[in-house]
Parts: structure tokens; sequence; C-alpha cells
């Protein structure tokens, strides 16, 4: 069964430059890896679960950040190298730089039967697009280049 993600972009405009917001996955496999791995925060879509509502849901979980926006913008889906769909919406905002840390458990190392705790995420920050285009898988900054158009900067 195919895979399928949901997310929000939060951007903002500062000194007349556009920026959008990035994490950076959690966890010792991430730990040394920083190009092409940052991410929108998004996660699996729950059955029964709406993507919007989903991605609402990731943001709010893997940043701390309760979304109070009334406008999204709607971003369309991508597809990414592993053949995971990922559905995105864009948002204005900004962040007082204070991460909450949500904990997971996975397997590591991998196939050992040993579990750790990690943070889902353990690094967030604004990124312009220079920047955000090192930082983000192709597939994903997609979103970015989709959002600029729209948004007609």
């Amino acid at each position: 069964m195919q895979k399928i993600s949901a997310g929000l972009l939060m951007y903002r405009i500062k000194n007349n430059e556009f920026e959008v917001f990035l994490v950076h996955p959690g966890g010792p496999f991430w730990k040394d890896k920083d190009e092409g791995v940052w991410s929108i925060p998004k996660g699996e879509v729950e059955e029964g679960e709406d993507f919007f509502g989903c991605a609402k849901r990731e943001f709010e979980e893997e940043t701390g950040i309760k979304v109070k926006a009334e406008k999204f913008i709607e971003l369309g889906s991508i597809k990414q190298k592993s053949g995971k769909i990922v559905h995105a919406w864009a948002f204005e905002g900004d962040w007082l730089g204070l991460l909450r840390q949500n904990m997971i458990e996975i397997e590591f190392p991998y196939k050992s039967g040993k579990t750790i705790k990690i943070p889902e995420v353990d690094k967030a920050g604004f990124f312009n697009e220079e920047n955000a285009k090192k930082k983000m898988s192709p597939a994903q900054f997609e979103f970015a280049e989709r959002l600029k158009e729209k948004l007609k900067i």
C-alpha cells in the first residue's frame, strides 16, 4: 500500500526576503546529515483522517507550534524518491525559536530488536530560498516553488 503524508509549509517575508520553515529529523541516523534532509513538518495520514487535518496535527506535534492561521494555500502533492506521496498547504506565520520535542521510539541499531527514544525533530528554522534549496529534497523544494508562484513573488 502506498504511503501518504501531509504537511504544512510555514512561510514569512522578512526584510523583503521569502523564507520557509523547515525541520530536521532527530535521531542517530540523521545526526550528521544536513543537506537534502530537512523537510516541511509532515507525517503519515492515519486511516479515516482527512489530509488537511493530518497536516495540521503533524505540524503541531513535530514543532509544538499551535497553528492559528485562518488562510491556507493548497500546494498540491509531490512524489518523493521513496514513492511516498506528500500533500501540503502553506500559511504565513512566524516562530519564536522554541522547539518542543515530540519523543518517538525507534529500533536502533536497525534490526537489532533494541529500541531507543529520540526527538522526532531535533532542529527547526526559517531558510531563504537559496538555503532551503540546499537543505530540502528536490521533490519537497517543489512546494516552496509552487508557493512563490501562487504568491507572485
